[in-house]
């Protein structure tokens, strides 16, 4: 890849930090893969304020011929409307991803179930009590990972739910999560206690920030063969959809949406609709991702 171009992309993300660490961290690999498929095709560009319409035509097409999902895509774009926007030059991109072709439709196959439950064996040896605390709040309530880095429980718990402020979720949505069984009372009753032991204001040590827990967490659930955490807000997801309708998700075997009965479905939609307000997102297909459709 051409250094020049190279440090022409770190540049530009490093001096513009919008949005959480983990949406500056992601974009930059993004970025960085991008202009690495730009090279091997125009070895001659050598700074991103280069750019035209001809090399965001070419990085679609690869990435199309790659069979990458359409979201994958999706997100490729928005980092690449980021940049020509921070460039002055976001007339060389279309408006719309349909104007490339870029596929809306999602699919959705009920077989994969990424689900995952935590192994309280690899927990119970993890030597970061904080790490600890933050994978049995993914568990429990379904939270991201930043969510339960971030977490104060004297602030988020409110008797029958907790909160979650704006500044811990992603899009700056702030959102409540109800407190529905003895399991989840016991656990924040823990975390309380473990904070004002600590002197803690979040499940980050004093001494140190976010980003560098965020660090320890990956370093310390890396060692301890607990990976792909997001798994655990699926499971959370699956087990809400169980409790809410009294029976299994397609993920889990159940009926998919043309099996339903029209009584089923009008309890389906409600329960996907408080999964999707729990999960903290804002879009209600969204829900199926976690528990099929």
């Amino acid at each position: 890849m051409s250094k020049a171009l190279e440090r022409s992309v770190k540049s530009l993300v490093k001096h513009n930090k919008e949005g959480s660490y983990s949406t500056h961290a992601n974009r930059g690999k993004r970025l960085d893969q991008a202009v690495q498929q730009l090279a091997d095709r125009y070895p001659d560009l050598h700074d991103l304020r280069n750019l035209k319409p001809r090399h965001i035509d070419y990085l679609v097409e690869r990435w199309k011929s790659e069979n990458l999902s359409p979201g994958t895509i999706k997100n490729r774009m928005s980092d690449l409307r980021w940049v020509t926007h921070k460039i002055d030059k976001a007339n060389i991109m279309h408006r719309t991803n349909d104007e490339y072709g870029i596929d809306r439709r999602q699919y959705i196959n009920n077989d994969i179930n990424k689900a995952k439950t935590l192994d309280a064996s690899h927990v119970e040896q993890m030597k970061d009590p904080y790490v600890q605390f933050s994978l049995k709040l993914q568990s429990e309530f379904g939270l991201r990972r930043e969510e339960s880095i971030k977490f104060d429980a004297f602030y988020a718990d409110k008797g029958d739910h907790i909160e979650l402020k704006s500044t811990w979720c992603k899009g700056g949505r702030t959102r409540e999560i109800p407190i529905l069984n003895q399991s989840q009372r016991q656990l924040l009753d823990e975390i309380k206690s473990f904070q004002r032991e600590q002197g803690a204001r979040a499940l980050i040590p004093p001494d140190k920030n976010y980003i560098s827990q965020l660090k320890r967490y990956e370093n310390v659930t890396n060692r301890g063969g607990e990976k792909n955490n997001h798994g655990l807000r699926h499971q959370y997801a699956q087990d809400r959809y169980r409790t809410l309708t009294g029976w299994e998700c397609p993920n889990c075997g159940g009926k998919n949406w043309k099996a339903l009965t029209a009584e089923e479905k009008t309890i389906d939609e409600k329960a996907r609709f408080i999964i999707t307000q729990e999960l903290g997102h804002n879009r209600l297909d969204i829900v199926a991702n976690y528990i099929g459709k």
